[in-house]
């Protein structure tokens, strides 16, 4: 617990999992300094490094957490919990218990637009959002706004999110006897990841090749471009029809084989994240060539994503956040899963079957409107993967959630006494 000068109105603020680094630890700092009072519950090494002194270490069972931090939350009066992603074993059961208890809960999750964003929505992000599908109420909310302020850029650095997600994950295998319960979110342990990413390293000059030439043949032939997601990642577990990646890159072009003109191509893009455990290149291509479109269809996993969907005659995507990059620039989208822009005048609303043919591009006045009212609600400026982008996320961070203490926004505008 931090508590260097409690306010007279002060809250006690439960800090979970965050995302690796010291992002979490920052923002419970400047909280603390506010007055608050501020606590952590660590859930392996990997928290107990990022946090450092202070925390509380929970080394029991899945079963009996929910017990432990309902007492936990009853002992230390505990009015608000903050958490980065709600859809994790541990993350889900805290956020029953706290509604339970009647505390707040603040969701921090990657940015619904990105770079240079994260978002932070209470009660839960995602398909579990709050925010509402008409676009006629982003309008109206949208005109009561100011002019949308204009903001830096963000540095961002791949080195250090490897940087902190290797310490984090060494920190989390090294720490089992502390935690032995201790079971990860992720499918895949952190050593058959850090492999895959040796691996990934060590053909990267292949990597690039392969994509080099796949944009060579793809010339200036019209396509459709499908970013792939993480399998790992819950938007695509929890929040679309689909068990992993595979599953839908198969449904995917199964449909393009089916319904696309015969002159478009179908150009898929690996995640940049993705630690190459999955032979996509090989799976696409079998389903491709079983779907008679084997000159049709491409693999890259390398290249600008920016610059493929600038190009692209339109974008299928799951949920992928690459699908509000799409529509910024006026890409028509269609959308296979739970998203929070998928929505009537931005989005394709028919079936993917029907898209290729008839890629309806979005209403950009809504798009607009919805992105501002992003922006004023759930939305901060900043990042975690740079010194300069951390300081101002953590002032953004710190400026929602000590007003949200006290006075928070519903979804008709108006401002409503907290609990």
């Amino acid at each position: 617990m931090r508590h260097d000068m409690i306010r007279p109105e002060a809250k006690a603020l439960l800090f979970l999992q965050g995302p690796h680094g010291p992002f979490f630890r920052r923002l419970g700092d400047a909280l603390a300094d506010a007055g608050h009072r501020v606590y952590r519950i660590n859930l392996n090494g990997g928290d107990r490094l990022d946090w450092g002194p202070g925390g509380v270490d929970y080394r029991g069972t899945s079963d009996g957490w929910p017990l432990f931090l309902d007492a936990f939350l009853r002992d230390h009066g505990i009015t608000d919990v903050i958490l980065y992603g709600d859809c994790r074993a541990v993350h889900r059961a805290a956020h029953g218990i706290a509604k339970l208890r009647g505390c707040r809960i603040h969701v921090f999750e990657e940015g619904y637009i990105r770079p240079d964003f994260l978002t932070l929505e209470r009660e839960g992000v995602n398909g579990n959002s709050m925010l509402p599908d008409d676009p006629d109420w982003y309008l109206a909310e949208a005109a009561r706004l100011p002019p949308a302020p204009v903001f830096d850029g963000v540095p961002a650095s791949f080195q250090r999110r490897a940087r902190q997600t290797i310490a984090y994950n060494l920190a989390t295998v090294t720490g089992r006897l502390r935690f032995p319960f201790y079971r990860s979110h992720r499918p895949s342990g952190a050593w058959y990841e850090a492999i895959g990413w040796i691996g990934r390293r060590l053909f990267s000059k292949g990597d690039r090749r392969q994509s080099e030439e796949a944009l060579r043949a793809i010339g200036d032939r019209p396509y459709f471009c499908l970013p792939m997601q993480l399998s790992s990642d819950h938007q695509i577990r929890t929040h679309s029809p689909f068990e992993d990646m595979t599953v839908a890159i198969a449904f995917v072009i199964r449909s393009f084989a089916a319904h696309a003109p015969a002159d478009t191509l179908l150009v898929l893009k690996r995640h940049p994240l993705d630690a190459d455990l999955v032979p996509y290149g090989r799976i696409v291509a079998r389903e491709a060539e079983r779907s008679g479109v084997g000159d049709r269809v491409f693999y890259l996993p390398e290249g600008d994503v920016t610059t493929l969907v600038e190009r692209a005659r339109g974008v299928v995507t799951v949920n992928s956040t690459t699908g509000t990059l799409a529509l910024r620039k006026g890409i028509p989208t269609a959308v296979l899963g739970d998203a929070v822009y998928h929505m009537p005048r931005i989005t394709y609303q028919g079936t993917l079957d029907a898209f290729w043919c008839n890629p309806v591009a979005p209403d950009m006045t809504v798009y607009d409107a919805f992105c501002r009212v992003l922006i004023d609600r759930c939305l901060v400026h900043g990042g975690y993967l740079s010194e300069e982008g951390l300081d101002v996320l953590v002032r953004g961070a710190m400026a929602r959630l000590d007003g949200d203490i006290a006075l928070r926004h519903d979804f008709c505008g108006t401002m409503i006494p907290s609990r």
